[in-house]
């Protein structure tokens, strides 16, 4: 069984007992989290395409760990004058562990 979930504008395909790492989410660790943008599901036998959702389907999971990604460089500056401005940024992630695809 699988599905294809939207999280914060990006789409994921998961299965029950993946860990998946996604933009940060609002939440402590060990609390559960429910997406109900499911935008595909199969269930062994049979597909359903949502348009553009399915209907009443919804993906339980847990956070397991909250923290930052790597450091992204970023580097702005302008041609033939002396400015130049460097800065890094780390976007905060999650890590959830599906626990359950709700059909």
């Amino acid at each position: 069984m699988y599905a294809v979930i939207e999280a914060n504008g990006r789409q994921f395909k998961v299965s029950e007992g993946d860990v998946i790492r996604i933009d940060g989410v609002d939440g402590a660790p060990d609390s559960k989290v429910t997406f109900e943008r499911v935008l595909l599901a199969h269930d062994g036998n049979e597909l359903r395409i949502g348009s553009p959702l399915v209907a009443r389907a919804t993906v339980t999971a847990t956070i397991v760990r909250q923290g930052k990604d790597r450091k992204i460089m970023v580097f702005h500056y302008k041609p033939k004058k002396r400015i130049r401005k460097r800065h890094g940024h780390r976007q905060p992630v999650t890590e959830l562990r599906i626990e359950k695809i709700a059909l």
